[in-house]
């Protein structure tokens, strides 16, 4: 069964320190920044990787960075990330092995309800940073060769 991650994108940059003090200068430099991560993580752990941001004022929509590429979801300006969220976990969260990244309590405690594992954005942060060090240490062995 194919696992699935799905990361509440403004609870991410907001509590990793390094991606808020790019939002602080552009939020677009956040974002970008956390799509790359999210993007190397999905890449290296297998996990396929979805991330959902607050709308960008207009109707909601969808786009992939590239082909294969992580799925990116923007919220209407209607909605808001979090119910983006929960369609996607009561869609798919009893039928799938998706995890939920937010630390949103109420969400946490709603997308549970629906089937799907959560994490906050710290415990992604630190799956994140051990997925990297794994390649480093991969590829390290490997030049050795």
């Amino acid at each position: 069964m194919a696992r699935f991650l799905i990361v509440d994108g403004h609870s991410a940059i907001f509590s990793w320190p390094e991606l808020t003090e790019l939002h602080r200068r552009r939020m677009v430099l956040a974002r970008d920044a956390l799509i790359q991560k999210l993007t190397q993580y999905q890449d290296t752990s297998g996990t396929r990787v979805v991330v959902v941001f607050d709308g960008q004022g207009g109707e909601r929509s969808n786009e992939a960075s590239t082909p294969g590429g992580i799925q990116i979801f923007y919220s209407g300006s209607s909605v808001t990330a979090d119910s983006v969220i929960e369609r996607l976990a009561a869609a798919y969260g009893h039928t799938h092995d998706l995890t939920v990244a937010t630390n949103d309590v109420a969400e946490q405690d709603t997308v549970t309800g629906f089937g799907a594992n959560c994490i906050s954005t710290e415990i992604l942060h630190g799956m994140i940073e051990s997925a990297a060090a794994d390649l480093q240490r991969d590829l390290k062995k490997h030049r050795r060769k």
